[in-house]
């Protein structure tokens, strides 16, 4: 089974998020801060990142560049920052993929997949 790491503070986000995930045939880890998500992403090997970058105690540029020196893990921004600066950045980080809030779930599943 695909185990995505789901890493966001916004509960309203990860709550319904992770039950679609879910749904779709995933095994969901949820982090919400940096540091929680890098213990679990070194402990349980996810197969997938779903990154927010706003968050509490190391923001997800952080934790994309930490991830990058241990791990080829697939990374996805999942986040409200929408400039093309902000999206160029993730992906010069070693994001693989960058998608705005709001978002549909159908396309981050579709994105998940590819």
């Amino acid at each position: 089974m695909t185990t995505i790491l789901l890493v966001d503070d916004e509960k309203m986000i990860t709550g319904p998020l992770a039950r679609k995930l879910r749904e779709s045939g995933y095994r969901v880890l949820v982090a919400d801060n940096g540091r929680i998500a890098l213990e679990l992403a070194a402990g349980e090997k996810p197969d997938v990142v779903v990154l927010d970058v706003l968050m509490p105690e190391m923001d997800g540029w952080e934790v994309c560049r930490a991830l990058r020196k241990t791990s080829p893990v697939p990374i996805l921004m999942l986040t409200a920052l929408s400039d093309e600066v902000d999206r160029i950045l993730g992906l010069e980080l070693g994001a693989d993929d960058y998608l705005t809030k709001p978002f549909s779930t159908r396309e981050l599943l579709a994105r998940i997949r590819a």
